[in-house]
């Protein structure tokens, strides 16, 4: 008679979640100042990306700046993409903030209250704080979240 082999049964752990943490800055600072501020007070290295770029119902071209750091050890993807093109926004709801950073996250939870810290006490940060993509319905939304 033949022996059945043994059937294992594996259970992955998966910690954190694909969904990137979003913190909306307020600067009057020109994108590639701020990106240097940040890649000093977070360590980082954000660089120059393709950017943003949108048609307009009149054929007018919108080009929103960004800025990705992927060279992170800890598996963290850092993302600074600009919310003004112009008088345009690329997320029209949230007019009063001029930039968004994502943070992606492969393999754990970022400390997103140390990040916040940091970040208010950049000194060409006016304000910042944490947005849930939850509660942003834009068209444009898939612009900014669907960039990794």
């Amino acid at each position: 008679m033949k022996s059945v082999p043994k059937i294992k049964r594996v259970t992955l752990n998966i910690s954190g979640s694909n969904d990137p943490v979003l913190f909306g800055i307020v600067s009057a600072e020109p994108d590639y100042r701020l990106s240097l501020s940040l890649n000093r007070k977070l360590g980082i290295s954000l660089k120059n990306i393709a950017p943003v770029v949108l048609q307009e119902d009149n054929n007018d071209e919108l080009v929103f700046s960004r800025f990705s750091d992927s060279s992170n050890l800890s598996g963290l993807v850092y993302d600074l993409t600009s919310n003004r093109s112009g008088k345009s926004c690329l997320i029209r709801k949230m007019k009063n903030i001029d930039y968004f950073l994502q943070i992606h996250d492969i393999d754990n939870e970022p400390d997103t209250g140390r990040i916040l810290s940091l970040l208010r006490e950049t000194d060409s940060i006016t304000a910042a704080f944490k947005i849930t993509t939850e509660i942003i319905k834009d068209r444009n939304l898939k612009y900014l979240i669907g960039q990794v």
